[in-house]
């Protein structure tokens, strides 16, 4: 399909779909609404939006940010319309349907970002990756932690980093991250990564870094030294990098 929005017409005709969805699992992608204007309007004839079966998030965010940049749409992440229409086309990848036949629907932001709240729009499966690698464009490698699950499983170490705007746009921080809980061996995270209860859980690390926050910046801090600060379980974590 050629790069483009959702009408509003096309929208509450997908709103509809995903409120079938919870009912009825078995529900039929209406993916024909990207083949009529009254549903879908495109942007750009040049920019052809490839079918990709993405192995991570972190291959989303890649593609994304290659397809977004080089349509040079103004403040991207506010246009709902536009990620409604990809996520129509890449339902499949998104809201994936098991052996049995049916499909497994998150919440609505998964799938429609809810722009106006940080808090949430980064759930969206396209828009979340995409901001994340936006925002470590330098150098992608290090949000792998939060990025390195399949297209449609946000994991305990994105869910809470990317909740905070002052954290996922931290460039130590994220890097800390995945320092902590990424396996480059296995290319996902490290076992008890995404235990809420562990004293090394990314929920306490959140708390302890937002209060911080509140005596140091953060911003001004370097990995190290952030990693320094933490108590010792998480430096003896740490090293247990492959």
């Amino acid at each position: 399909m050629k790069l483009g929005r959702l009408t509003q017409l096309g929208m509450d005709r997908f709103s509809a779909f995903l409120d079938e969805l919870k009912f009825n699992p078995s529900a039929k992608v209406p993916k024909d609404l990207l083949s009529f204007p009254a549903y879908f309007t495109t942007t750009d004839d040049e920019i052809e939006v490839v079918p990709y079966r993405f192995n991570s998030r972190w291959d989303v965010g890649k593609y994304m940010n290659s397809l977004i940049s080089s349509s040079g749409i103004d403040d991207p992440e506010r246009d709902t319309l536009l990620w409604a229409g990809l996520t129509v086309f890449y339902f499949d990848v998104l809201c994936p349907v098991s052996k049995t036949g049916q499909r497994k629907v998150r919440e609505r932001a998964a799938y429609i970002p809810e722009s106006q709240n940080w808090r949430r729009y980064y759930r969206h499966l396209l828009l979340g990756p995409y901001l994340i690698y936006r925002a470590h464009l330098e150098n992608p490698e290090r949000a792998m932690a939060l990025l390195c699950k399949p297209p449609h499983v946000i994991g305990e170490v994105e869910a809470q980093i990317a909740a905070y705007q002052e954290l996922i746009s931290n460039k130590a921080v994220v890097e800390l991250a995945t320092r902590l809980y990424y396996d480059s061996q296995t290319k996902t995270t490290k076992p008890g990564a995404g235990d809420k209860e562990s004293p090394i859980a990314p929920r306490r690390l959140v708390s302890i870094l937002r209060q911080f926050d509140l005596t140091w910046d953060l911003y001004a801090a370097s990995t190290e030294e952030i990693l320094g600060l933490l108590p010792k379980e998480f430096e003896k974590f740490a090293k247990n990098s492959t």
